[in-house]
């Protein structure tokens, strides 16, 4: 029995699914699911603007909360800050990074002054945008790469860091110092030859900003819960409060 072909949506048809989705009328879901079908649409799609300064493989991309502003960062170890509907570049400043800029990032709230950065040097910095220039400084460091940061939801100041030693720290820049939370291990220490798990990636729910996750060079997914840390140091915060793992390798 031949499979058949989802039916093709007409550019009409998918012109407004884009309004609806615009003044809420369709989910998110379902947007999706429509536009993916709409073959017309896709491939009526141009570039809009390309922007073009950068002297080496771009790895971040994110826009600051008003979207007027697009921000990259490179293997130059440059941070550039665009006008991305003129494609000029406002801004444009050196990380400090030694090595390629993976992340770069502004925390909420700050007036786009305030930006974070992390980078394959495991070093994890912050940029402040002055009237006399920008200043950065050294706020954590990884011993090994640091790939992603997670911030916050409606703080300016707090956001979380993790890197391929397996250290998932917490940052609060209105304190000295990073807090380590911990290292993160494997889920069963038996027949497994890795002290720590490498961590690729974190995130923080936005429904609930205590829940944490992270994720690495193992199949699982961690869940943290910042609540049940004691800033003492006094618990063994260690262990996920779940995890997650595809059925196929979880046995």
């Amino acid at each position: 029995m031949m499979k058949s072909k989802r039916a093709r949506t007409s550019v009409d048809k998918a012109v407004v699914d884009v309004w609806q989705r615009e003044v809420g009328a369709l989910s998110t879901r379902n947007f999706a699911h429509r536009l993916a079908a709409s073959e017309d649409l896709v491939l009526r799609l141009e570039i809009y603007k390309k922007l073009e300064k950068h002297r080496g493989c771009v790895n971040t991309l994110s826009f600051n909360a008003d979207g007027n502003i697009l921000v990259s960062g490179s293997d130059d170890k440059r941070v550039i800050l665009w006008d991305w509907e003129t494609g000029h570049a406002k801004l444009t400043f050196r990380s400090d990074h030694v090595n390629n800029v993976f992340q770069a990032k502004f925390m909420p709230y700050s007036d786009d002054r305030t930006m974070v950065t992390c980078a394959a040097d495991g070093q994890v910095r912050q940029a402040q945008i002055l009237e006399r220039g920008v200043e950065t400084k050294l706020l954590a460091k990884h011993q090994g790469q640091a790939h992603k940061l997670a911030l916050e939801p409606g703080s300016p100041h707090i956001f979380y860091t993790c890197g391929e030693d397996g250290l998932v720290q917490h940052i609060d820049l209105r304190t000295a110092a990073p807090t380590v939370l911990f290292t993160c291990r494997p889920i069963d220490d038996s027949g497994t030859y890795m002290p720590f798990i490498r961590l690729n990636t974190i995130a923080i729910d936005p429904r609930n900003p205590n829940l944490f996750a992270v994720a690495g060079s193992d199949e699982y997914s961690r869940l943290y819960d910042i609540r049940k840390y004691k800033w003492d140091g006094s618990t063994d915060f260690g262990q996920p409060t779940d995890y997650f793992c595809p059925p196929s390798f979880d046995q």
